[in-house]
């Protein structure tokens, strides 16, 4: 069977990039084939091959049958940022935010945030990296510095990495200039204004951004991409991705490393052994704000974290209720899992905290709830008779006070990830987060 890459040209913040290559061209692996013409990314080849087919969407290559692991190194520049530009570095963490933009921010006085929480459970290899190579991700801590005058540094990580804040600690052992600061684990702790609140105690309002507390906020894989970009020329055309669920290798996780962009997840999927019998959906992505997809058609992008094969649905044909939340699934995913579901959406409504920004979703103080009573008792007035939530570890927390005691029984979208890779349901929250 003849393998083809494909390359969304939407990889990124922004609109869709340009091709620069025309069908039937070869093609040398870390070859750029298409540029943007606004806010965005290049985007180059992790292959070398032929161009086969371009649409308003993607560029298809057909790779060699032998492939090498060097790569046609970016052009030389003066600046970091320019030179982050030219690599098609893009928020790792599943955003995608162009990065050289971030980095010609001015923080005289201020403070590069190195987000190596890893929010979504079951995904490993932001932590993986930290514990195999922290030299290079700490290099981009500095280089971001260094763009963007930055004098000091934090690392945002949960508390319960310990081999990962030892390895940062013993690296960082001669270095004031950047502090580890552990966080609890709880989602969606990796939230940027999350981060910054737990760093500062500031809140941010939901329009505005790090910038406004003089803050730039870098994925650590990010940060790995801009010291590959600065030291080896190396532009983004290797993924870090971890593939998890329901497979004949078992529950584990399985991270690979430097996975070439365009690569098919069907084609991990078999590495891990394949899928164990039926299996409910595969999610791209973390399990609460990941995307339901086709697996003979996802493929490994610049801001793919996470390849999950799921046990099949629960069953509920009666009546039930959502309530969206802006920290996870919005209403078309949650409709997508209660039709799965075969149950029947008698009422929606949003958690109270939840603030509509240029059509989007947006939490007032993701991770901390003002409580869902209210949401509650609108969905019992509707009809329902269980509700399916979206909520962060803490509305959860407070859907949990009041729904069972108004005699509707709680299901989290999330529910069919944690009980295929037997994670603890997002429901109440540890004592030590209740107080």
């Amino acid at each position: 069977m003849e393998q083809f890459y494909s390359f969304p040209l939407k990889m990124h913040v922004g609109g869709p990039d340009t091709p620069i290559v025309k069908e039937g061209q070869r093609i040398k692996r870390g070859e750029c084939i298409a540029e943007p013409k606004g806010l965005g990314a290049k985007i180059h080849s992790s292959v070398s091959g032929n161009v086969v087919k371009i649409t308003d969407s993607a560029i298809v290559i057909k790779p060699d049958d032998k492939q090498s692991e060097e790569y046609v190194k970016i052009k030389k520049c003066d600046s970091i940022a320019d030179t982050v530009y030219e690599a098609g570095v893009v928020g790792a963490g599943g955003a995608g935010f162009p990065t050289h933009i971030k980095l010609k921010t001015k923080l005289s006085n201020g403070y590069i945030i190195a987000n190596c929480v890893e929010c979504e459970p079951v995904l490993h290899h932001n932590i993986g990296r930290i514990e195999k190579k922290p030299e290079e991700i700490i290099k981009g801590i500095r280089y971001a510095m260094s763009s963007t005058g930055a004098q000091k540094a934090y690392i945002a990580i949960k508390s319960k990495h310990l081999e990962a804040i030892r390895v940062l600690k013993n690296y960082l052992k001669n270095d004031n200039s950047i502090q580890i600061k552990e966080l609890p684990d709880m989602y969606p702790m990796g939230e940027e204004r999350a981060i910054i609140h737990a760093i500062f105690d500031r809140w941010l309002e939901p329009t505005q951004l790090p910038a406004d507390a003089d803050c730039v906020v870098l994925n650590a894989e990010t940060l790995f991409n801009i010291t590959m970009a600065v030291e080896y020329g190396k532009p983004v055309i290797d993924k870090d991705i971890t593939v998890i669920g329901k497979l004949k290798s078992g529950i584990e996780p399985n991270v690979f490393f430097q996975v070439p962009v365009g690569t098919s997840i069907k084609s991990l999927v078999e590495k891990c052994g394949g899928i164990d019998g039926e299996y409910g959906e595969l999610i791209i992505g973390g399990p609460y704000t990941g995307t339901s997809q086709d697996i003979d058609a996802a493929i490994v992008t610049k801001t793919s974290g996470g390849a999950i094969v799921t046990i099949p649905f629960p069953e509920y044909k009666g009546p039930i209720g959502l309530l969206v939340c802006a920290c996870g699934a919005n209403e078309a995913r949650l409709r997508d899992v209660a039709s799965k579901m075969n149950s029947q959406v008698v009422g929606v409504t949003k958690c109270k905290n939840v603030e509509e920004i240029k059509g989007a979703n947006k939490c007032k103080t993701p991770g901390h709830c003002p409580g869902q009573a209210q949401a509650i008792m609108y969905l019992k007035k509707q009809g329902a008779k269980r509700v399916l939530i979206s909520n962060c570890s803490d509305c959860s927390n407070t859907v949990m006070c009041c729904a069972p005691k108004m005699g509707l029984p709680v299901y989290h979208h999330t529910d069919h990830v944690f009980r295929t890779v037997n994670y603890p349901l997002t429901r109440r929250l540890p004592m030590e987060h209740e107080s």
